[in-house]
């Protein structure tokens, strides 16, 4: 599956367009990374936990949108576009999207 935020494939012809395609995951904080990410926010640097964290979430939401746009018979999905949005107190999703084709 080739993936990209390119609305083409460089070197390869869109020969079906099958339409968007989309993944997303929902995220909750893990009360003791909180805890340590509050002391880091105090003396400053990266919340290595909550950049592991959104890494999962980005990874988990792609693969979810690659699934669908395979299930459509697509070999590529073009631009991909991330989205993100508060949906609780503590959580978040993580939402993945774009247009699933086939290129030759």
């Amino acid at each position: 599956m080739i993936l990209t935020t390119l609305e083409t494939v460089p070197g390869k012809n869109i020969t079906e367009h099958y339409g968007l395609v989309q993944g997303s995951t929902i995220r909750a904080k893990h009360i003791g990374k909180d805890i340590m990410a509050g002391f880091k926010n105090i003396v400053g640097g990266e919340l290595k936990s909550y950049t592991e964290l959104l890494q999962e979430a980005r990874e988990e939401a792609v693969k979810r949108m690659e699934d669908q746009a395979e299930q459509k018979g697509a070999n590529a999905v073009v631009n991909i576009r991330f989205a993100t949005s508060s949906v609780a107190q503590g959580a978040a999703e993580l939402f993945a999207y774009g247009t699933a084709v086939k290129v030759e």
